[in-house]
């Protein structure tokens, strides 16, 4: 996601100074005074910046350049620098085309950076560690984006945000581009060399390697939950929080992934050639990722290398070979209003609301729109999006619940929540729709001014989700003094809404409100 309304100029393009790519490095330190901006990692010494009660180190290299022979490579060890390296600006976000909801374009695949946010404090003991993956479908979006500093403030953990390929350039697969690693997963390759970069230098600015939280919405928290069903990133964490992207959706198949590897070969050229991987690597990347976009095809998690995803996440956590972490997991009360809004940005009659449903439904229609009739809402968009919120897809509350209730078999701890602001600042604002708690309206709660501001009650919530998130990172149990206990999830009624004002913060049963018995009935 991309910060819109307060978007940074120095967050979308800036440059990192270097002072030299070649020489020795000092090992990290352990005992590093938690107020110094100079710090050694294992492959130089950077310098960031002091805020108050915090620093920021930026634009931290985390694996070498992935270019020319690299493309389409699993990420390789960064380069040695000799002097002190500038940490003070994020390195340039992936190659990617800018999305409807703001942000820029850019071309460019030297982009495998981190920030890393670390609280003033004495030094006493060793910090949680939070892993942000952003979402942004694995098509867009970019680390820097994304200000972590109340998180690390207030909740006393140090937050690394991560950038990781896009697109083309970090999900396509192709037989020809298979190497050590099965081809289609270099994105999700990039977190796990992410966090190993935490596991071996995370204790110079303060943090525990031995507690750490992954943590990601929408794109980030599909790929979080691949994590979690990934034996590569086995000992890599150790708690888990997917936002909105249920760990009950299907991944991507190695037959599916190859058939659009072979489409976009043929989009640019490379279709017929006898080398397609020197033909793909020697394609200019503005091509690769404008024919990616045009063919609409997908980029996620494919299933099939025995090391990085040999199952899907719901078998995976069926079979009980995963990483079994706790989990924090939820969604938003209006997912899809934001991709109803896209889709009919103007007003539409309950009459085309009514064809819609009955193209959709076919014999089950006339029971849809029995249960979610065009007069129960303000605006038949409305009841269009409760449909596609509640029934499925990776972004359906029944999907989560189905989730919830997967992990709690195999045996892992799970905190369950719905958030539901329908006052929160909207991902897209447009004009005469209310948007509701729609996709990603939880973000500014946790990353201030990402999508606006928010008023004493909305800052009250955000106080109080902060505390929890980073309670779970500390603890794995979330908490917080004045607000709500949040039990762990047993049945269906033990889902903790998030909402601002007197009783916003309680649980509901969102198996009877998203009427998810009907719709096991109706898509089996």
């Amino acid at each position: 996601m991309f910060r819109l309304r307060v978007l940074l100029p120095a967050l979308v393009s800036a440059a990192v100074t270097m002072t030299g790519l070649t020489g020795a490095a000092a090992a990290p330190s352990d005992t590093s005074d938690t107020s110094d901006t100079v710090i050694a990692t294992d492959k130089g010494v950077v310098r960031g910046l002091a805020h108050d009660g915090y620093r920021t180190f930026q634009g931290i290299p985390y694996a070498a350049p992935p270019i020319g022979e690299r493309r389409w490579q699993a990420p390789a060890p960064a380069a040695r620098w000799s002097g002190v390296r500038g940490a003070t600006e994020p390195g340039s976000q992936c190659a990617q085309i800018a999305p409807a909801y703001g942000g820029g374009t850019t071309y460019v695949e030297d982009c495998l950076f981190l920030n890393v946010f670390v609280p003033d404090r004495p030094v006493k003991r060793k910090l949680p560690v939070m892993v942000w993956f952003h979402g942004g479908g694995n098509t867009t979006g970019s680390s820097s984006n994304y200000d972590a500093s109340k998180l690390a403030v207030q909740g006393d953990v140090v937050v690394v945000t991560a950038n990781y390929r896009l697109g083309a350039i970090g999900w396509l697969a192709h037989q020809q581009l298979d190497g050590a690693y099965e081809s289609g997963n270099y994105g999700l390759l990039d977190q796990q060399a992410a966090l190993r970069w935490v596991q071996r230098n995370i204790g110079a600015f303060g943090g525990n390697r031995g507690n750490v939280t992954v943590f990601g919405e929408s794109a980030g928290s599909i790929d979080t939950c691949a994590q979690i069903a990934s034996p590569a990133a086995a000992g890599l964490f150790h708690k888990a929080i997917p936002q909105s992207g249920s760990c009950a959706a299907p991944a991507r198949t190695d037959a599916g992934a190859e058939a659009e590897g072979q489409r976009l070969a043929a989009a640019v050229g490379c279709g017929d050639v006898a080398d397609v991987a020197d033909c793909l690597r020697a394609t200019p990347v503005k091509d690769l990722i404008e024919a990616f976009a045009a063919a609409r095809l997908n980029a996620g998690p494919v299933v099939g290398d025995p090391r990085v995803l040999p199952r899907t996440y719901p078998d995976a956590i069926a079979s009980g070979r995963f990483n079994r972490v706790p989990v924090m997991h939820g969604s938003t009360l209006d997912e899809m209003r934001l991709y109803v809004g896209l889709e009919y940005p103007q007003p539409i009659t309950a009459q085309k609301y009514e064809e819609v449903v009955r193209s959709t439904y076919g014999p089950a229609a006339d029971a849809v729109l029995a249960l979610y009739p065009a007069d129960a809402y303000d605006d038949p968009r409305h009841a269009l999006a409760a449909i596609r919120t509640d029934s499925a897809g990776a972004l359906s509350t029944c999907a989560h619940q189905d989730a919830f209730r997967l992990l709690t078999d195999a045996g892992v701890n799970v905190f369950a929540y719905q958030f539901a602001d329908r006052g929160a600042p909207p991902l897209i604002d447009l004009p005469g729709y209310d948007e509701g708690a729609e996709h990603a309206t939880e973000l500014t709660y946790l990353f201030p001014g990402l999508l606006g501001e928010l008023d004493e009650a909305q800052t009250e919530l955000s106080d109080t989700m902060v505390s929890y998130w980073t309670s779970f990172a500390h603890h794995g149990r979330p908490a917080d003094p004045g607000a709500a206990r949040w039990p762990a999830f047993r049945r269906s009624g033990d889902v903790l809404q998030l909402a601002p004002g007197e009783g916003g913060i309680r649980l509901v049963d969102t198996v009877e409100t998203s009427n998810c018995s009907f719709w096991d009935g109706i898509l089996g």
